[in-house]
């Protein structure tokens, strides 16, 4: 299996970075439905809640289900391991994602999103910065995590700017090594969402240049393995009331939350009570018509050049609950 997960690996960073490829990767068989493989990011709040508490595993336990649960830094290595059967669930990852994974071949189940939280991703500048507009940008180096929202949020606001991708210099970083860029001066400016975002704004003296309101929606999605969708509709289930039911005890109890999740982010309870306030945590049953955004952010990639291949991101596999 190591060698399998190995190549698609090559392959989709492969076309991350323009290589022309034909990417063909065979889902791996799927396991016993008494083993159930959800992986995770920092920025999962809800599936983060989920795991602390333990109470999926209370529902799915009368079923002779157990979890385990893998972390990722970011969402693209997590939805890899998802397309080669390394884990059958992934908890939320930037809109973007899916559709670098559906451009390298993945075959993903949409199975929820959470609505828009267009002020949860921003660019931010050293509060001393002479940098007052994203116009002001052209020619400088920008920390940015390649493939996620906040990479596709500063491609619209240099568009909407009158600049192209290619006017900046992109640093292409994970939320960490991008921060830590940032405060040494490495960068001159950094694009990055909650709950990073929240944390170098209560930590750092920063001021933001500007965040998604009127360019990008991010639209947060939670997906699964297609083999393990098909075979296990009545876990998703599970799953996804689950999820419904902890973003709205998140959004009702704003403070109780923020003091639950402070420790396990390692940031204070007033950084996560604001990044939470930024984030919707609705979570609700994927709609055609609502992938509209995810057409735009392939078609903003591909124009770009960062994406191999054109894509349709309407056509996917997307779960709805039985009846």
């Amino acid at each position: 299996m190591s060698s399998t997960i190995a190549r698609s690996r090559r392959l989709l960073l492969s076309s991350l970075a323009l290589v022309p490829l034909a990417f063909s990767m065979p889902v791996l068989a799927q396991k016993a439905p008494d083993a159930v493989r959800i992986g995770y990011q920092k920025s999962s709040t809800l599936l983060t809640i989920v795991k602390a508490r333990g109470t999926l595993e209370q529902q799915l336990a009368p079923l002779g289900i157990k979890l385990s649960w893998h972390e990722f830094p970011s969402g693209l290595p997590l939805l890899e391991a998802l397309n080669v059967g390394g884990v059958d669930l992934s908890a939320d990852v930037a809109d973007t994602v899916p559709v670098f994974a559906q451009a390298a071949g993945a075959k993903l189940t949409y199975v929820a999103q959470e609505a828009p939280s267009p002020s949860a991703q921003a660019i931010v500048v050293r509060a001393d910065s002479p940098l007052r507009s994203v116009a002001d940008l052209k020619g400088k180096k920008v920390a940015v995590t390649k493939a996620a929202g906040s990479h596709y949020l500063l491609i619209a606001l240099l568009e909407k700017a009158g600049l192209k991708f290619k006017d900046i210099s992109p640093a292409y970083l994970t939320p960490s090594d991008g921060r830590a860029a940032f405060e040494r001066g490495s960068v001159d400016a950094w694009v990055t969402w909650d709950p990073f975002l929240a944390g170098v704004q209560r930590q750092s003296q920063v001021r933001v240049l500007a965040d998604g309101r009127s360019v990008a929606d991010y639209q947060r999605y939670y997906l699964a393995s297609t083999p393990f969708a098909e075979a296990h509709p009545d876990v998703i289930h599970i799953l996804y009331e689950e999820l419904r039911r902890t973003g709205q005890w998140v959004k009702q109890n704003p403070k109780e939350a923020a003091a639950f999740l402070a420790p396990l982010w390692g940031l204070d309870a007033p950084a996560v009570e604001l990044a939470n306030s930024r984030r919707s945590y609705e979570v609700r049953v994927v709609q055609p018509d609502s992938l509209k955004e995810q057409q735009a952010i392939a078609d903003a990639f591909f124009s770009e050049g960062l994406l191999p291949k054109k894509i349709n991101a309407a056509a996917v596999s997307i779960w709805k609950p039985a009846r």
